[in-house]
C-alpha cells in the first residue's frame, strides 16, 4: 500500500514545478472616444501591423474654427487691456487733482455755490470715469481668463479628435469612416510588443528561495526571473500566488509556453 502511494505521489513531486502560460504582450488596452463626432478618416491597412502616428480622426472643423476666432478675441481683449491700463493712470491724476481743487474751494466762503457745485460735479464725473475704466478693466481680465479656459478646452479637443498610437500593434480597429462615435465607444485595442508577459500561479512551496531558482522555457535555461510575484493570494487559483515573467519580444504572442522552475 506504502509503495502504492508513493507511486502516486511520484508524479506529483516530479511536475510540481512545471506550467503552461500563455505568452501575452507586456501591455494591451482598448482606445476609447473621449469626444463627439463624425469619424472622416480610418486608416484600416494599419490592422495587424506595428504602426505610428494618427489611426483615427474625427471631424474637428468646427473646432479649429471656434478655435481661431476665439484666440482673435483674445487679441482684441489684450489690446483693450493695454489701451485701458494706459489711459488709468492720466485719469486717476485728473481726478486727484479735481478732488483736491474742490476740497480747497469748498470751505471758502467768497468763492460763489454755483462755482463749488461746478467743481464738485467736475470731479464727481472724474472720479466716476475712473472708476468705470477700472471695472472695464476687471471685465476685460474676466473675460480673458474666460477666453483662456475655452482656448485649452478647444485644443484639447482638437487633440483627442485624433487619435494616435506610439509604437503600437494595432489588433483591431472597431470604427469605419463616416460613423458618429459617443463618448466611451471602443476605438482601437493595441498592444505593447516590445516585450512579452508569462503569468504563473505558483504555490507556496514554489515561493520558497524562488531567488534562488532558474527558469527554464520550453525545457531550455533562460537568465529570466520574476518581475512581480503577488503577496496576496489570487481570489480565482485559491492558494496560489500569481506571478509575471517579463520576456524578450517575440514574433509570435499568444501561444502556450512551457515554464519550469527549478
Amino acid at each position: 500500500m506504502i509503495k502504492i502511494l508513493i507511486l502516486i505521489l511520484m508524479p506529483i513531486a516530479i511536475f510540481a514545478d512545471l506550467h503552461y502560460a500563455k505568452l501575452e504582450p507586456i501591455s494591451s488596452k482598448v482606445i476609447k472616444a473621449e469626444v463627439l463626432g463624425v469619424v472622416t478618416d480610418v486608416k484600416s491597412n494599419l490592422e495587424g501591423i506595428l504602426a505610428n502616428g494618427v489611426v483615427i480622426h474625427i471631424d474637428d472643423q468646427l473646432d479649429k474654427e471656434d478655435l481661431q476666432s476665439s484666440m482673435e478675441s483674445l487679441k482684441l481683449t489684450n489690446s483693450m487691456i493695454k489701451i485701458n491700463k494706459e489711459t488709468l493712470p492720466l485719469l486717476k491724476k485728473s481726478f486727484l487733482k479735481k478732488r483736491d481743487l474742490y476740497s480747497k474751494v469748498a470751505p471758502l466762503n467768497s468763492t460763489s455755490v454755483s462755482q463749488k457745485d461746478t467743481l464738485y460735479s467736475a470731479f464727481v464725473a472724474a472720479k466716476s470715469q475712473y472708476s468705470s475704466t477700472l471695472e472695464k478693466i476687471m471685465s476685460l481680465k474676466s473675460q480673458k481668463v474666460t477666453l483662456n479656459q475655452k482656448i485649452a478646452f478647444l485644443k484639447d479637443k482638437i487633440k483627442k479628435k485624433s487619435i494616435s498610437v506610439d509604437n503600437r500593434y494595432i489588433y483591431s480597429l472597431n470604427i469605419k469612416s463616416g460613423e458618429f462615435v459617443s463618448i466611451g465607444m471602443p476605438l482601437i485595442e493595441v498592444s505593447d510588443i516590445s516585450k512579452g508577459k508569462l503569468t504563473l500561479f505558483l504555490s507556496e512551496d514554489e515561493l520558497i528561495d524562488i531567488d534562488k531558482k532558474s527558469i527554464f522555457i520550453d525545457g531550455k535555461k533562460s537568465d529570466l526571473k520574476f518581475s512581480k510575484i503577488w503577496k496576496v493570494a489570487d481570489k480565482k487559483y485559491i492558494s496560489s500566488y500569481k506571478a509575471e515573467i517579463i520576456t524578450k519580444p517575440f514574433t509570435r504572442f499568444s501561444k502556450l509556453i512551457k515554464v519550469e522552475i527549478k
